[in-house]
């Protein structure tokens, strides 16, 4: 079984790595009920970037308006799902982004709108991404982003990263038409890597959708970086830990 210190050390060094692949294939063909991993985008992607990228616009306002955003637009994801009335990632990100700035009575510029809607295709990689993703890719669990994210978004940012070629599914709520937490876009996973439910472990990035997936039927661990309070969904997840080498862990076992 490869412990949470071994991963940690696999992250950072090339002999460390080796040891903890061993470890991770000894594990993963003892454990053949878990064979793929579905990964919310921001559990490889950091997405703090976008209130930087507000505060470069509206210096001193940028935790204020980029929550405000993030809220609205997570907000209208869920709604239009409700309402059947779907529109991609982007172009929600680009109505949530009129509708806040325009109860804060700020004009907004076509120059200035295109660069926080395009904050969003250049989010960049957690410290810990590559490292853990190669070590489990290599370990011969099926990798897939499981994400609320345009198709593009994702083929983007993952060939920025270098990681592009360690999934073997970018699925996108586009596919179903239903973003997260609605059963469709979880479905996505178990349609696409041809599983059962229980062989598929989710990573979440929020709190909601580990909730979901957990709900839905998935095994699923919150990669929960911000330490943040469960939330009180009726669902929890299987486990938690604060970094994708703690996700590695847990599936090893």
């Amino acid at each position: 079984m490869l412990n949470r210190r071994e991963l940690l050390a696999a992250s950072g060094g090339a002999a460390a790595t080796a040891v903890a692949l061993d470890a991770l294939t000894a594990a993963r063909a003892a454990d053949a009920r878990r064979q793929a991993i579905g990964f919310d985008a921001f559990t490889i992607f950091d997405p703090r970037s976008i209130v930087r990228a507000v505060d470069a616009e509206f210096p001193g306002r940028g935790e204020e308006l980029g929550a405000a955003w993030r809220t609205k637009l997570f907000e209208y994801c869920w709604l239009r799902t409700l309402y059947r009335n779907y529109a991609d990632f982007l172009e929600i990100a680009d109505e949530s982004l009129s509708v806040v700035f325009e109860t804060a009575k700020i004009d907004l510029s076509a120059t200035t709108r295109a660069r926080l809607i395009e904050a969003w295709r250049q989010l960049k990689p957690w410290p810990d991404s590559a490292a853990v993703l190669q070590s489990l890719h290599k370990a011969g669990f099926r990798l897939a982003t499981v994400s609320n994210f345009t198709p593009s978004m994702l083929n983007l940012l993952c060939e920025n990263a270098g990681i592009a070629g360690l999934f073997e599914h970018q699925l996108s709520a586009d596919r179903v038409q239903a973003y997260k937490p609605d059963p469709r876009a979880y479905g996505m996973a178990e349609t696409a890597f041809r599983l059962p439910r229980h062989s598929i472990v989710f990573a979440a990035f929020g709190g909601w959708d580990a909730a979901g997936a957990k709900s839905f039927g998935l095994e699923t661990f919150w990669v929960n970086r911000f330490n943040l309070p469960s939330e009180r969904l009726g669902a929890q997840p299987d486990a938690s830990g604060g970094s994708l080498a703690d996700l590695a862990s847990y599936v090893s076992r």
